[in-house]
């Protein structure tokens, strides 16, 4: 949100930013850092701290309650200045990426598993399958962030008999598989492969990407490892109350 983003100038050149997004997460109104820099040569003198401080009063003031980040784990530098500024680490992410020509096991157009067929959805199916999902994605992935950028991502589903049993959401365009699950009941059937399978026809990337989930769930990261999409880093999602 531009009303809600801030910067830093010498004279009339921004020097470093700050890009907030502002929506509901885990019911709590929250600014998220969609991106942060800093030109080069003012980086070390603490102007992405100055840059939060002076934010806070304008954040509360719009009824904002929860500041919220990502950062790579191995990104010690910017860890230990969120560290600083009273961030606590909430989850720890792994991300996946793999080039389509090298993703095996998943299952082309024109192949079925049993009865299911693959259809388009829009986001209120969506949200209806919300329940199939083993944890609550993050600010990126959420439900809030597909209906907020639903002009930009393909959403299929994946029906039994006109039942719901999976659905998966991503990007044509960057490569990234934003949600994807099926129905407990109906895993290991080959749905998964099916959605992916569909979704990696529809790319106009060479490439597919998984990011943000978390390290504790088991079912989805066995999936990705099972197709050969591999674990390429990490990252640790923070959060201030403020």
């Amino acid at each position: 949100m531009p009303q809600l983003s801030f910067a830093a100038f010498d004279e009339d050149r921004i020097v470093a930013f700050t890009l907030n997004g502002i929506g509901l997460f885990n019911g709590i109104q929250t600014a998220y850092d969609t991106g942060t820099g800093t030109v080069k040569e003012y980086r070390g003198r603490g102007i992405a701290r100055e840059i939060f401080t002076y934010s806070l009063p304008y954040l509360k003031e719009a009824g904002i309650r929860q500041y919220l980040l990502e950062v790579l784990q191995n990104n010690q530098s910017a860890i230990s200045v969120y560290r600083r500024m009273r961030f606590e680490t909430t989850r720890e992410f792994d991300c996946y990426r793999q080039s389509i020509a090298d993703i095996r096991g998943f299952i082309p157009i024109g192949r079925n598993t049993d009865n299911c067929i693959i259809e388009p959805i829009d986001t209120d199916i969506v949200r209806q399958g919300q329940s199939f999902c083993d944890f609550h994605p993050s600010w990126q992935n959420s439900m809030e962030s597909i209906e907020r950028g639903r002009a930009e991502l393909t959403c299929i589903g994946a029906y039994d008999s006109r039942q719901l049993i999976g659905y998966c959401v991503f990007d044509r365009k960057t490569g990234d598989l934003t949600q994807i699950a099926v129905k407990p009941e109906y895993r290991r059937k080959g749905i998964a492969s099916l959605l992916l399978g569909e979704a990696v026809r529809q790319m106009d990337t060479d490439f597919v990407k998984v990011i943000n989930v978390p390290s504790t769930t088991t079912s989805l990261p066995a999936f990705l490892k099972s197709r050969n999409i591999s674990l390429i880093n990490k990252q640790f999602e923070m959060a201030k109350l403020i």
